[in-house]
């Protein structure tokens, strides 16, 4: 579990990776890598080594059909970050609970 957050959140630590995840989520549908590329300032082999990052967190999906490389997002890998959020934000709350809880005491 531990190497499979650390690639995702390698994955979504780069502004570029978050955009091609975003554009893909919000395409509902599969692109091409050259469409992928066509929203980017970057060259379709700067664009393809980002999804392969994005490839091997999980977080996309390929396809081939010929010769090109069709890509969907895949949401799934999101919900172990967000497990591990909420692991905290559970942590942080019975602490701050119990300071709350203990500060009360004291003031009366």
């Amino acid at each position: 579990m531990p190497n499979r957050l650390n690639a995702i959140f390698k994955a979504i630590a780069d502004p570029t990776r978050r955009e091609i995840f975003h554009l893909l989520v919000f395409a509902s549908a599969t692109m091409s890598i050259t469409q992928i590329a066509a929203h980017f300032d970057i060259t379709r082999q700067g664009v393809t080594k980002h999804i392969r990052l994005l490839k091997d967190a999980g977080l996309i999906d390929m396809s081939k059909n010929g010769r090109e490389r069709y890509c969907q997002a895949n949401i799934q890998p999101l919900k172990s970050i967000q497990e591990w959020v909420n692991y905290y934000e559970e942590f942080w709350d019975d602490r701050l609970k119990g300071l709350g809880e203990y500060l009360n005491k004291k003031n009366k």
